[in-house]
């Protein structure tokens, strides 16, 4: 059975106005389609591609979208930053109407969209459960039967008759969630609000989602840059880019595809101007010192660092590196503490050296941090530096598919 169908679905914007901006223009839309014919200003302007600067005022934040999805099904959608996967939620979801093409749902639909969707600030968390019920469609009943499984779910128990405009953030989002998750909607509509929450709560909260669809039947519609937990929970995926689907299908296959648009940060990362306390320069290098980020398996991959630091602050901060591969699961860590005696005038430049034959071949970026532990985050580098390890110079070819774990370890054989 169908929960969702898209059909043709667009949605176009004029850049820095609401609707078409001039009394003229909206006098000229309204002259053509009481004529029946088609509205002029569907005709113009371009792809929302955030990367190259376009000439028209007019873009569309997606185009010629259709889908379906059937009952039960946990489909993710992923895409870079600006593909069009909040706009299509928010489409999804009632928020915001499509410029074109038709929205098709069997069943009731809860969102959170961002933090507090729904919420009234004045309101306490107690009115807001049942003020979100009501939206649903929910009965007073129906809410009332689940309104203690929702409290302790959010751990908010001991604010629920206070204001939510009071709330922090987190709390915010625990209890939006635990409504959304648990009052009796046939389709579930998630954006990437889940981050605000710590690490323990995005886990429960994905695992309540699991429930949801393999134990209750429900749909799920989950937008996140964390491919492995988009892996782990849905079976279905839709790939956007520039406001276009280039891929629909098994999770695993689009979350290949999105992966083979390509490492698009190279293996050098440098500040555009040096600061206090900063990371200004990394590079990847191999044996020979040459900057590359491209590498055989038998290879030693050596990364250096250059940073300032206070001196006042050399022997209780540390540089350190989180290796993470494709599917967004973290590799290893190493980190190493700064001590004074390793700068000159405040600047450094340390080298670290992953040892050959340890990653198996693959695409890795790193995500490098000058902090003091458990104390603050005083730089860091999330997605500049990347590099590749390939198959040639090494005999991976003698094993059955690709799937080789995250390292390859010589071990010690004994054959007694």
């Amino acid at each position: 059975m169908l929960a969702l169908k898209a059909e043709n679905i667009s949605k176009q914007y004029r850049l820095g106005m609401v609707g078409t901006g001039t009394i003229t223009h909206d006098l000229n839309r309204f002259w053509h389609r009481m004529r029946g014919k088609e509205d002029p200003y569907l005709k113009i302007g371009e792809a929302n591609d955030r990367t190259s600067k376009g000439s028209s005022e007019y873009v569309w934040s997606l185009r010629d979208i259709n889908f379906e999805i059937e009952q039960g099904d946990a489909v993710g959608i992923i895409g870079r930053n600006g593909a069009g996967k909040s706009t299509l939620l928010k489409i999804l979801s009632k928020v915001t109407q499509p410029t074109t093409g038709k929205i098709y749902t069997n069943g009731r639909i809860a969102s959170l969209l961002e933090v507090g969707t729904g919420f009234h600030p004045e309101m306490s968390g107690r009115e807001n459960v049942f003020l979100n019920g009501a939206i649903l469609g929910m009965t007073q009943k129906e809410i009332k039967r689940k309104f203690d499984e929702i409290v302790d779910f959010s751990g908010v128990e001991r604010y629920i008759d206070t204001p939510v405009k009071r709330y922090s953030s987190g709390m915010y989002v625990r209890l939006a969630f635990a409504v959304a998750a648990h009052l009796e909607s046939e389709i579930l509509i998630v954006d990437e609000v889940l981050a605000v929450g710590d690490a323990e709560f995005q886990k429960k909260c994905l695992g309540k989602m699991n429930d949801v669809t393999k134990g209750e039947g429900r749909t799920i519609l989950f937008v996140s840059h964390q491919l492995a937990a988009i892996s782990a929970l849905c079976n279905k995926g839709i790939l956007l880019q520039n406001g276009l689907i280039k891929e629909n299908g098994l999770i695993g296959n689009v979350i290949n595809r999105y992966i083979d648009t390509g490492v698009t940060s190279s293996g050098k990362y440098k500040a555009d101007h040096i600061e206090e306390n900063t990371i200004n320069e990394v590079t990847i290098i191999n044996k020979s010192g040459t900057p590359t980020n491209n590498f055989n398996f038998n290879e030693e991959i050596s990364i250096n660092f250059k940073f300032n630091l206070d001196s006042k602050l050399a022997g209780k901060t540390e540089i350190s590196f989180r290796v993470i591969d494709k599917r967004e699961k973290t590799v290893f860590t190493s980190e190493k503490n700064v001590a004074s005696f390793d700068s000159y005038n405040d600047m450094y430049n340390i080298t670290s050296t992953i040892p050959s034959n340890v990653l198996v071949p693959n695409q890795y970026k790193l995500v490098i941090a000058l902090h003091i532990p458990n104390e603050k985050i005083l730089s860091i580098i999330n997605e500049e530096v990347s590099f590749n390890i390939e198959e040639t110079g090494t005999d991976f070819h003698k094993y059955n598919g690709n799937d080789y774990g995250c390292v390859f370890i010589s071990c010690k054989w004994i054959d007694k």
